[in-house]
């Protein structure tokens, strides 16, 4: 298909707005914040998941970990700090969507930035809720039943739903991939030091396992057309701590959960701008 001068004109121009504004040294300031946030997240999420395991209440997910941070006397003031770090974020996964800088790989980093930046949306979206006093009660779970109830009600929503489990597990999967290889070390500008590395090596698969639990769960609603059986973060890690020596594979999980924590940490100073 041939494009018109008008055409790449302006799909040039964007691009070029685009890198300006992910090369903006205010942007690049409050993105590195959004990893600082990111590993507060993971950390908090790491430490309930630990406590769910060995029998203490609470939510194993991005809800709970934000309610656990809102709960405490300076919450209104973080949740604003995390609405706007996570939306710088999104805001720098959109300028990576639009305007890829030379030596990335094309479409699918591409397509992984515009997901991220969903991803960072989202709870960037509840935390602005928390912030302003109105911070959601439903788990993750109950979302991913919400979701997965729509998708089957839509033309061939068996295959959607089945289609989602997939992705989420072939996401987990690269997370892994990503962890045992090293590879994240490709996204950084430097080595980011032992400790770094060592965190990144936990986290990356500790991670990767929890999303493919997940997925697997969007499959099982899937073939059984039921979305009952879809479950997120919360109910995937409750189903892991209910299996034989199941509080110490969640214990397992959870340190590695904490550890990606730490390594957001030394992701935002190392992190290719």
């Amino acid at each position: 298909m041939e494009h018109t001068p008008d055409i790449d004109d302006a799909r040039d121009a964007a691009r070029d707005t685009a890198r300006k504004v992910g090369d903006h040294p205010a942007l690049e300031a409050l993105a590195r914040a959004g990893f600082v946030v990111s590993g507060v997240l993971h950390i908090v999420l790491g430490w309930t998941a630990g406590r769910v395991g060995w029998g203490s209440g609470g939510r194993a997910d991005q809800s709970g970990a934000l309610s656990t941070l809102a709960s405490n006397p300076a919450g209104t003031i973080l949740m604003w700090v995390i609405v706007i770090g996570l939306a710088a974020l999104v805001l720098w996964q959109l300028t990576v969507a639009i305007g890829p800088r030379l030596g990335d790989s094309g479409v699918l980093d591409r397509v992984k930035a515009v997901g991220k930046a969903v991803v960072y949306g989202a709870i960037a979206r509840t935390a602005a809720k928390f912030a302003m006093g109105s911070g959601s009660s439903s788990s993750s779970e109950q979302s991913s039943q919400d979701v997965t109830a729509t998708l089957m009600e839509a033309p061939a929503g068996q295959l959607l739903v089945g289609a989602v489990g997939v992705a989420v597990i072939a996401v987990g999967g690269y997370h892994v991939y990503k962890g045992v290889t090293r590879k994240f070390l490709d996204d950084l500008e430097e080595d980011p030091g032992t400790r770094a590395t060592r965190s990144g090596t936990v986290g990356y698969p500790a991670k990767g396992a929890v999303l493919a639990l997940v997925g697997v769960f969007f499959v099982i609603a899937a073939v059984q057309h039921q979305s009952s059986q879809a479950s997120g973060l919360d109910g995937a890690l409750k189903s892991l701590r209910d299996q034989p020596f199941g509080p110490y594979l969640l214990t397992v999980v959870a340190v590695g959960l904490v550890a990606f924590g730490l390594y957001c940490f030394a992701r935002a100073r190392h992190q290719r701008i």
